[in-house]
């Protein structure tokens, strides 16, 4: 199939949707973005209640999550959590659709390398790796089970991301310049996850002051393959594209990972570590740390006040349930939210958190759970795989907003495929008016957008969807645009803070100005392990 022809049939295909979509149940989960906009009330009613905890953790996400885990194991047991939705677990939740379990969010963690030793020892607590024969050794059960991704370019599917199908000698020689370029950049500075706390180096400085697109600028790379190719790694990792992140962002995607190979190359052996992944997503992960917690966690609160004082900190928080606010009273407060939502409810917030929360950039995603009742007829080429995805390159050569879908049931043993569920997502990068449009379109909009992309690969995907369930979230994770990786407020927040704010505490993804799991649960868990 030629582009224009591509182009042309996939326009096509939402209204080709539009009447089997009619009888397709489904809509609106998860998140409420009604009840976290509650926090624009301009004044709340007086406390209720009030309650008294030693440490009071605002946030129950993964760094959240970590924070009470640390204070655990410090046995420190006289905390509260409270937590804003209805569970906790943040961009890590997992759901079921029609009895089969999958991710409302992020699916897979990558294999931790040494300068994630407290992510490492979180596995080995919960089981997932021990040492054999002095060799750490993960549970193959949860290691992705091959083939892991897959591309749908040309009307057939190619094993692995990279396109390399009918790629002409200068997209070859673009992707060898590519790789030399990630390998001189790793061999200049160390790009480690996480990066909390580490020192910034000169390279560091000088890739973080422009945009990845224009870094490719500089370096003449501008054969489209790649660059769709580039696109979709910073949508899949940041939420927004090569125009938007940093240089330092689209070289640190590679270069702390698994490096960047071109066709031909031998890859490295560290980077057949593979990822973790489970039919709920990380949702495995932060389950296994919400179960010990018990009533510690209170979910349904929403904190509207958060004032610090030389001996303790006030914290007020509206119960959905009782409809009251309640006033907490605490040694310390750990902010484990989004900056942005922490400046918003500090009173005099410090100078440090101010400037953060004007710096980051948001990025709202999709997520869609899709329940099929049979398989799906597939095209010609590699075989199904955990992750699919669709080679769709709009004009300018961007990914565009679909990143493919994962399959919930890929780590099942089943010998014959059947009904599953498909989870898709999309990322619409940092302009503000994709954010107003994804709450503003109703759910058949959506659905019909998702069936239409999806159909091009599998034309008999409308007649086997029984449901879909979307969750939409409106500031999914920070985007780190240039400067991020070099903003001094963000460092003095992983710090200690001066009077009159040194009860207060931050842990959350933000901090590192990216949001993965990895730099989550590091800043949660090295803020538990130091609180005085």
């Amino acid at each position: 199939m030629k582009r224009r022809q591509f182009l042309a049939a996939t326009a096509a295909l939402p209204l080709a949707a539009c009447d089997a979509a009619r009888t397709i149940d489904g809509g609106f989960v998860g998140v409420s973005d009604a009840r976290g906009h509650l926090l624009r009330a301009a004044s709340w009613p007086a406390p209720a209640t009030t309650r008294r905890t030693r440490v009071l953790i605002a946030g129950g996400g993964v760094a959240g999550l970590a924070v009470a885990r640390a204070l655990r194991l410090r046995a420190i047991e006289d905390f509260t959590l409270l937590e804003l939705e209805d569970s906790a677990g943040g961009n890590s939740r997992g759901g079921e659709v029609h009895g089969v379990p999958c991710p409302l969010g992020a699916h897979y963690l990558p294999v931790p390398g040494d300068s994630a030793h407290e992510v490492q020892d979180l596995l080995e607590d919960f089981g997932l790796r021990q040492r054999v024969a002095g060799r750490w050794v993960y549970d193959e059960r949860h290691l992705c089970h091959s083939p892991q991704e897959r591309l749908f370019i040309d009307g057939q599917w190619q094993d692995g991301l990279l396109p390399v199908q009918d790629v002409d000698t200068k997209t070859l020689a673009d992707y060898q310049r590519f790789a030399q370029l990630v390998q001189q950049a790793s061999n200049a500075a160390k790009f480690p996850i996480p990066v909390a706390n580490r020192p910034l180096a000169a390279v560091h400085s000088a890739l973080d002051a422009i945009t990845f697109e224009a870094w490719l600028d500089q370096h003449n790379l501008a054969a489209k393959p790649l660059r769709w190719y580039l696109d979709y790694c910073c949508r899949d990792d940041y939420g927004a594209g090569i125009a938007s992140v940093s240089a330092w962002a689209g070289i640190h995607y590679f270069a702390s990972r698994h490096g960047f190979s071109a066709p031909g190359d031998e890859p490295l052996s560290e980077r057949d570590a593979g990822v973790l992944t489970w039919p709920q997503g990380n949702g495995w992960l932060t389950q296994h740390l919400i179960q010990p917690l018990g009533e510690r966690l209170r979910t349904g609160n929403i904190i509207v006040r958060v004032a610090a004082g030389k001996h303790g900190v006030e914290v007020d928080a509206f119960n959905t349930s009782t409809q009251t606010v309640e006033r907490w009273l605490a040694g310390h407060c750990i902010l484990a939210m989004p900056l942005f939502v922490a400046a918003h409810v500090v009173e005099n917030p410090p100078p440090a958190l101010r400037e953060a929360a004007a710096r980051l950039r948001y990025a709202p995603w999709l997520v869609a759970n899709i329940h099929i009742k049979a398989a799906l007829h597939d095209r010609p080429g590699a075989a199904p795989s955990w992750d699919n995805v669709i080679y769709r390159p709009d004009m300018d050569g961007s990914s565009g907003e679909g990143l493919g879908y994962v399959d919930a049931k890929h780590q099942s043993l089943a010998a014959v495929p059947g009904a599953t569920v498909l989870t898709h997502y999309r990322a619409f990068g940092i302009a503000p008016e994709r954010r107003k449009n994804l709450y503003e379109q109703p759910w058949s909009h959506w659905r019909d957008v998702v069936l239409g992309e999806l159909s091009l690969p599998h034309p008999d995907l409308q007649e086997k969807v029984t449901r879909m369930d979307i969750m939409r979230y409106g500031h999914a994770m920070s985007t780190p645009v240039p400067g991020t990786r070099s903003s001094a407020a963000l460092r003095a927040l992983q710090g200690p803070l001066p009077a009159p704010w040194q009860r207060l505490h931050f842990a959350h993804s933000d901090l590192s100005g990216y949001s993965v799991f990895e730099e989550a649960f590091t800043h949660g868990h090295r803020r538990g392990m130091a609180l005085a």
